[in-house]
């Protein structure tokens, strides 16, 4: 017994129970290995997992909870120091290798001649030098310019621009130099690229190198084209024809709309341009019209690098009812960037209007490639085939698109609305527009040129997952940052077959993440066209937790392709579509599935224009999606982010191979 407790100060007194009490609460061995072993199962333990331990330690709660704050604490601060550690020495090496190189640099030598390195007073020396070289160049050239313009009667005063303008290997100003070029090539080509399609302004000025002389020589071009494609018209070329539920006329004024051209091939085209209208042509008829476009086309996967044409487009009316269209690739850029790797020979199409008011199209597409080896191996048959960008691919999707505009303009509604909630013209409209946009918007996406590679391709059961993000701008799209994740596999079974699986809202449980390993019921289906798998529906996912979601997607498909395009839209777009107001306005951020066959052909057996019959090896499947982010995450939370969509399209390809029987491929 402490006879003093209770004549002592009260420091005495508090300094006592301090140390009693340091010495209560000090654990056991014992206890910190069992504390341990629990740590490394489960940092975070909850109330009721805090209260068992203690019953078995002996210990309180609380002080259990602060041991395992204490020891997370400690973790991380051991985890910051070896970090800060790692980056200090990763810093001294690089600060080493650059006092490295400074000094190697000022030893350097000539690797042609062994010489010293050409000091700054000679570099500026050999720049006046070629500076009044230049000065004699652009005065002969004016001198030359004057005598043409004698001669063949007219100014080309415009000339003196491609002598002047940035980027000219004869400008030799402060900042235009040529040798601006040592910085990758294909970067530069794609942000000229990007400026030529986004930048009305340096549109005009590229417009202005147009001369008259550079236009008489596109007529020439454009006429001999015209003869030359007419010539393989007549001819068993590669081509192929078919039926068009769409006039003539209507067909020839889509062609020569850059915006038309996208929307009717929104599979094979991702982006258009009219550049510069050289001739309208007639009104009746368009005949005469002459243009100088830019295409991009695809093939609808990251594998494969789109095409990029600059090409004269020629309009004829051979007959009352029959007009030729020829496309003649033209170096519109000429020395400014680097020469493509793809060029158009006469291409184009006959248009034959029929009495019944339909056309039969027959197309001839004659491409000129540089090497086709560099494409991925899983799509090399395919590009190398003419089903990748053959004649029969315009033809077979012009049907389809023309089948769809038409049905769209009807005044019929769907006899088989399941739900019977489509009770007008104003809504089929309204959903079909959506289903347009939504298809051109996925498609658009990708081919990921333009946008932010985050450059890191991971394996995943032999495919690579390609990750980009971009700047989301376009009208009708949500606004922000976009992350776009797309993987490409081969599977051992027939295009069709895997499409009817996919389409199958009865089998979209076994693969759909967005269903929540639900089943979905339908509740609206149109149809267009002669065939019922080419339609837009809405499903509903039977989720407990989420009323206000629907699945709103389109499917087609013919010979040689097959799409399933969807997107969460909630009810309150769901009710402006039902009431045929305009859906322009909806956000929609779609994620899909590609289908195409590999073309590789049995042998003995040709393809049939019928799907039915179309007998290919396997099928080749892109599947793409998108997630919105916020525009102003850390890289932290950024690389969360991938993480997030990348397992998501994990799972989702898993899925479909096990469901198809593929787990091995």
């Amino acid at each position: 017994m402490d006879l003093g407790s209770g004549g002592g100060s009260g420091d005495e007194h508090d300094s006592s129970n301090s140390y009693e009490r340091k010495l209560h609460h000090r654990h056991t061995p014992h206890q910190i290995q069992q504390l341990e072993t629990f740590f490394k199962e489960c940092q975070h333990p909850n109330k009721n997992q805090r209260i068992q331990l203690g019953m078995e330690l002996g210990l309180d709660p609380k002080r259990i909870k602060f041991w395992f704050q204490n020891k997370r604490t400690q973790i991380k601060a051991h985890t910051e120091r070896t970090d800060n550690n790692g980056l200090r020495a990763e810093i001294e090496i690089i600060m080493s290798e650059n006092l490295s190189i400074i000094e190697a640099l000022k030893n350097v030598t000539c690797s042609s001649c062994g010489g010293s390195t050409i000091e700054e007073e000679e570099c500026q020396h050999t720049l006046q030098k070629l500076q009044k070289e230049n000065a004699q160049l652009k005065e002969e050239h004016e001198k030359v310019s004057i005598l043409i313009a004698k001669y063949i009667g007219k100014p080309i005063s415009q000339l003196e621009l491609i002598v002047s303008a940035p980027g000219s290997p004869l400008d030799l100003s402060p900042g235009t130099s040529s040798n601006q070029g040592v910085t990758s090539p294909t970067i530069d080509q794609d942000l000229h690229l990007a400026s030529i399609l986004s930048t009305d302004n340096v549109l005009e000025c590229q417009l202005t190198v147009v001369t008259d002389m550079e236009k008489e020589l596109m007529r020439e071009i454009a006429a001999s084209a015209m003869e030359e494609l007419i010539t393989l018209l007549g001819n068993k070329s590669s081509k192929e024809s078919g039926i068009v539920i769409m006039s003539g006329m209507q067909l020839v004024n889509r062609f020569l709309d850059s915006n038309e051209w996208v929307d009717i091939f929104p599979t094979i085209v991702t982006k258009s341009k009219t550049i510069h209208v050289l001739e309208t042509g007639s009104s009746g008829n368009r005949t005469g019209a002459l243009q100088l476009m830019y295409e991009q086309m695809h093939i609808l996967s990251p594998l494969v690098p789109p095409r990029e044409f600059y090409f004269l487009r020629y309009c004829q009316q051979v007959e009352p009812v029959t007009w030729v269209i020829v496309d003649m690739s033209y170096d519109f850029l000429q020395e400014n960037t680097p020469p493509s790797c793809f060029w158009r020979l006469p291409s184009g199409c006959m248009i034959h209007e029929m009495p019944n008011g339909s056309t039969k199209v027959t197309w001839v597409e004659h491409v000129e490639v540089d090497d086709e080896t560099q494409t991925h191996r899983l799509y090399r048959d395919l590009v190398c085939s003419s089903m990748g960008y053959g004649a029969q691919r315009w033809v077979y999707t012009l049907q389809r698109m023309a089948e769809r505009f038409a049905y769209s303009i009807g005044d019929s509604l769907p006899s088989h609305d399941p739900g019977g909630v489509l009770r007008s013209h104003e809504a089929k409209m309204s959903i079909m527009k959506l289903g347009h946009r939504m298809v051109k918007n996925f498609c658009g996406i990708l081919s990921m040129s333009g946008m932010f590679d985050l450059s890191e391709k991971s394996e995943v059961n032999t495919s690579e997952i390609w990750v980009s993000v971009y700047k989301n701008t376009e009208p009708g799209q949500p606004g922000g940052t976009v992350v776009i994740a797309a993987s490409s596999i081969w599977l051992p079974l027939p295009p069709w077959y895997v499409f009817e699986f996919l389409k199958d809202e009865k089998k979209r449980v076994q693969w759909d993440v967005l269903s929540y390993e639900n089943p979905v019921h339908e509740i609206l289906r149109i149809s267009y066209g002669t065939h019922p798998r080419n339609c837009i529906s809405v499903t509903q996912p039977f989720v407990p937790y989420e009323n206000s979601m629907r699945i709103f997607q389109e499917t087609c498909a013919d010979p040689l392709e097959s799409l399933v395009i969807y997107a969460p839209i909630n009810l309150t777009d769901l009710d402006i579509l039902m009431s045929g107001e305009d859906s322009s306005s909806i956000p929609i951020l779609p994620s899909g599935i590609i289908i195409t066959g590999d073309s590789r052909v049995n042998s003995g057996t040709e393809v049939s224009t019928s799907m039915s019959a179309a007998r290919l090896h396997g099928s080749l499947l892109t599947v793409a999606f998108q997630i919105l982010i916020s525009s102003h995450l850390s890289t932290k939370h950024l690389n969360l982010e991938v993480t997030t969509i990348k397992t998501l399209l994990n799972s989702t390809v898993k899925n479909i191979k096990h469901a198809l029987n593929c787990s091995s491929f």
